[in-house]
C-alpha cells in the first residue's frame, strides 16, 4: 500500500474484461460475471454487447448492441485501464462475434470463450448464421473454451450421451483452435463432471450433482471465474479446478427468486447474514 494525504491506498486487483449482455434480472450475464469478479478478488469490468428483457421465467426480448458500440466499450477500458484476462459471454449475431474476435486476437491476455448459444430455459441467445463465425473466428483466440453439451451440438455436432463421449467432444472442439477445451457435462446424469484437455493432458473435474434446480447462471459464472484465476496468475488447470469448486458451492446456494429458476449465489463465499 502507498500513502496519499495520510490514508493508505490499495494497488489496484487483477482487472478482468467481461463481453457480454445484460441480464435484466441479474443472475447471468454481465451482472453474474462482475458478481463474481468481485467474490473472487479481481476489478472486473464490462463490455455490454446486448439488453435483454429477461427474468426466471425466461427471455421475453433481446437487442443487440451496433458493432461500434461494443469496439468503442472495449478500446476505452483496455487502451486505458488494461487487462488481465477476457470473458466472452453472448455475442448475438456473426458481425458482433467477429469484432469481439479481432479485439481480442490484438490484446495480449488470455481469454475464456464462454460460447453462449441458448439460455437456461431454452431461448435462442445467438443467430444461426453466427455459429460459422465462432468456430472460425472467435475459438482460434480462445485460451479456454467452455461449452455445454447443448453447445457442443451447435458448434460440432457430436452429441454426447456419456462420459466416454466427452473425449470426441474435446477433440472436435479443439480442431477449431483454442488452447483449452472445457468440456461441461452438467446435463448428465450421476455427478457433474467437466472436461478439461488441450489434447494432450486429461483433468476431469468432478462435484456431487446438487439437489437444487436454482442453477441460473452457472455458465457465465463458471467462466468468469476461470478468467478471474487467470488474471491472477494461475495456470489453466488451477484455474478451472478452483473455478469448480467456486461453482459448486454458488449452486448450493441458490435461491429461489420469482416464479422460476432462481439465480447460483455468488457471495455463497462470503460469511454473511441474510436479512
Amino acid at each position: 500500500m502507498s500513502a496519499v494525504d495520510g490514508v493508505s491506498v490499495r494497488g489496484a486487483p487483477p482487472c478482468v474484461l467481461t463481453v457480454a449482455g445484460s441480464d435484466s434480472g441479474g443472475g447471468a450475464g454481465i451482472q453474474a460475471d462482475l458478481k463474481t469478479m468481485l467474490a473472487l478478488g479481481v476489478h472486473g469490468m464490462s463490455v455490454l454487447t446486448a439488453v435483454t428483457a429477461q427474468n426466471s421465467l425466461g427471455v421475453q426480448g433481446a437487442w443487440e448492441l451496433p458493432v461500434e458500440a461494443v469496439r468503442a466499450q472495449y478500446r476505452s477500458v483496455v487502451d486505458d485501464i488494461g487487462v488481465q484476462a477476457v470473458k466472452t459471454g453472448m455475442l448475438a449475431s456473426a458481425e458482433l462475434v467477429e469484432a469481439v474476435a479481432e479485439l481480442i486476437a490484438g490484446t495480449d491476455a488470455p481469454a475464456v470463450v464462454d460460447p453462449v448459444g441458448v439460455s437456461k430455459h431454452g431461448d435462442s441467445l445467438l443467430a444461426a448464421s453466427a455459429l460459422d463465425s465462432v468456430r472460425t473466428k472467435l475459438l482460434p483466440v480462445a485460451t479456454v473454451a467452455t461449452p455445454n453439451l447443448d453447445e457442443v451440438v451447435q458448434l460440432t455436432g457430436v452429441r454426447v450421451e456419456s462420459e466416454d463421449g466427452m473425449r470426441r467432444a474435446a477433440e472436435a472442439l479443439l480442431s477449431y483452435g483454442p488452447q483449452w477445451a472445457l468440456i461441461k457435462g452438467g446435463h448428465l446424469s450421476g455427478d457433474a463432471v467437466d472436461l478439461l484437455t488441450d489434447g494432450s493432458e486429461e483433468h476431469w473435474l468432478r462435484a456431487p450433482r446438487l439437489d437444487n434446480r436454482h442453477t441460473h447462471g452457472t455458465g457465465c459464472t463458471l467462466a468468469s471465474a476461470i478468467a478471474s484465476g487467470l488474471a491472477k496468475g494461475q495456470s489453466v488447470p488451477e484455474a478451472v479446478a478452483a473455478a469448480k469448486e467456486y461453482v459448486t458451492g454458488a449452486i448450493a446456494a441458490g435461491f429461489a427468486l420469482g416464479g422460476g429458476i432462481g439465480p447460483v449465489d455468488h457471495g455463497w463465499c462470503w460469511e454473511r447474514e441474510r436479512t
